[in-house]
């Protein structure tokens, strides 16, 4: 093989370097050439020419409309590049949870073997390929650069709008979520939402599910065993149901025993005895609208905001304005980020209380005045964090130095 052209100078990037003769890396990043510490060439993007690449394995998280993706002719995702030598595989995605549904599954299968990575932190070139299993959780990123690579069983979780500026559009994301689908064989086995059902041409057996009731009666699932509640017991299930299709046992002791990582719908209490709730890790509408049906039957005040990626927050407001209709308890609402003032004026049009409070510290300081007990002080942001914050974790972690301050 000729020159093996790498699309970005990242973890995913460098794992596969390592087995890779005659690469060079590309970077947008990267202004001057340079050699790094292992012998590799690293090069600006602007360096690229195709003709003198046989090969271009590129980082998911580069858009299709980079100028590297443009001028690529040979071009792979590096789950295609390592087709060939995956064993048994188990793909997990959508838009929420499907990083607790792979923790949850890989904590039912460690006994058996498996191993997780992809999208959950590990690249699949560090990956053994010598393992019995691996489960993977797999962005639309990844899903939109693969062709040949497929799982043996695809779950995939509800689909709400995110990464809409990268795909392009909802149906576009869409149908990156919905691709292993068309080159999956007889005998393996997907579970897909119903709403998807009409739109699916596959070979695979597709199992639908149009929420946590059915997807439980499908597998005989006694929901009442399960520990799990609001937004993870759809995780639970999945998980569940994937050890029961492997090993036709269901594993409720297992699944009980699975600790939740932070972040996530994680409530701590101040020094008053209040409930606060860190779920900085929503940052798209689905999400968030799952923190608020948890919490619906207490008044709940609300962070919103950060980076929404330009993304229409009208959903999420049509559902705050019924929970005011429906839940007398009600709903106010503190915004902070870059898209503070998008959020003040979609809570006037809609009729809800809005405070502008800038950034976060401000935002629990304003919620600490009048928060009682009973009530809830919920973050979760609808955004991604990067506008004010390295990652959605060290917003979180603020958050709790925040509450425990108080």
């Amino acid at each position: 093989m000729g020159t093996v052209s790498l699309f970005g100078y990242g973890g995913t990037t460098k794992a596969l370097a390592k087995n890779i003769k005659n690469v060079i890396f590309y970077d947008d990043k990267v202004t001057k050439p340079f050699t790094d510490e292992n012998g590799f060439k690293v090069r600006p993007s602007s360096d690229f020419d195709p003709k003198y690449s046989a090969l271009e394995i590129t980082s998911p998280g580069i858009p299709p409309h980079n100028p590297l993706i443009q001028k690529a002719q040979n071009l792979i995702s590096e789950y295609d590049y390592l087709a060939d030598v995956m064993p048994f595989s188990i793909w997990i995605s959508g838009t929420n949870g499907k990083t607790t549904t792979t923790q949850m599954t890989q904590y039912l299968l460690r006994e058996y073997g498996s191993i997780e990575g992809g999208n959950i932190g590990t690249a699949l070139a560090k990956l053994d390929t010598a393992a019995s299993m691996w489960v993977l959780e797999t962005s639309s990123f990844t899903l939109h650069y693969t062709n040949k690579a497929r799982p043996n069983i695809y779950v995939l979780l509800p689909l709400s709008p995110d990464h809409l500026s990268w795909h392009g559009d909802m149906q576009a994301y869409t149908h990156d979520k919905l691709k292993p689908l068309k080159m999956m064989k007889d005998g393996e086995i997907a579970i897909i939402p119903k709403i998807y059902k009409d739109s699916l041409i596959s070979k695979a057996n597709i199992l639908f599910y149009e929420d946590e009731n059915e997807l439980a009666k499908i597998f005989g699932i006694d929901i009442q065993k399960i520990n799990f509640k609001g937004v993870f017991l759809l995780d639970a299930l999945l998980a569940l149901c994937i050890k029961k299709i492997l090993f036709n046992t269901l594993d409720y002791e297992g699944i009980n025993s699975f600790v939740i990582d932070p972040h996530r719908q994680e409530e701590l209490r101040d020094s008053y005895d209040r409930l606060w709730v860190n779920d900085t890790k929503a940052t798209n509408l689905d999400a968030t609208i799952g923190a608020l049906k948890r919490y619906k039957e207490h008044h709940i005040h609300l962070i919103l905001g950060g980076d929404d990626k330009g993304v229409d927050l009208t959903q999420l407001f049509e559902f705050l304005q019924e929970l005011h209709v429906k839940y007398p308890a009600g709903v106010s609402i503190y915004a902070i980020g870059s898209n503070q003032e998008k959020l003040l004026k979609l809570s006037n049009d809609f009729g809800l209380t809005c405070k502008g409070c800038d950034i976060l510290a401000n935002a629990v300081e304003e919620i600490a005045k009048v928060l009682k007990t009973g009530e809830v002080a919920l973050l979760s942001p609808a955004a991604a964090s990067l506008d004010q914050f390295t990652s959605y974790a060290q917003r979180g972690e603020m958050f709790k130095e925040f509450v425990k301050a108080l």
